[in-house]
């Protein structure tokens, strides 16, 4: 675990523009090259248009040309540690594979999943 991802994910939640669900997320991603993507949760009135911290950190590295990752952390405040939805399940594997998830609540509390536990039968190019 790269503990230094944990306080910029922390502080990145802060950003959070979540006024309906008021249910704030941070992400932090760590690519190959060393550098560090943040994305918080960005909310919509139109539901389907929201964009969660994981997909907003995955979505900023690709646009800035990183293709490979060592790691990627969730933080939210909630009563269990909160996973990945499923559409980004998706996206964390089309483009991180099996890298390591740790998920993060506000009190300190984390555990480590490998992307693969947590979607153990993935959709990708070799079904194509």
């Amino acid at each position: 675990m790269t503990e230094e991802l944990y306080p910029l994910a922390l502080q990145t939640r802060e950003q959070a523009f979540a006024p309906y669900s008021k249910f704030k997320v941070g992400a932090a991603l760590l690519s190959e090259s060393g550098r560090i993507y943040t994305g918080c949760n960005i909310e919509n009135a139109s539901w389907g248009l929201t964009l969660c911290a994981e997909r907003v950190a995955i979505f900023k590295a690709i646009s800035e040309g990183e293709r490979k990752f060592k790691e990627l952390w969730v933080v939210a405040d909630s009563p269990r540690l909160t996973p990945p939805c499923g559409a980004c399940r998706q996206i964390i594997w089309e483009f991180c594979r099996d890298v390591p998830v740790v998920l993060a609540d506000l009190r300190g509390n984390r555990a480590e999943y490998r992307m693969s536990q947590l979607l153990p039968e993935p959709f990708d190019d070799s079904c194509l």
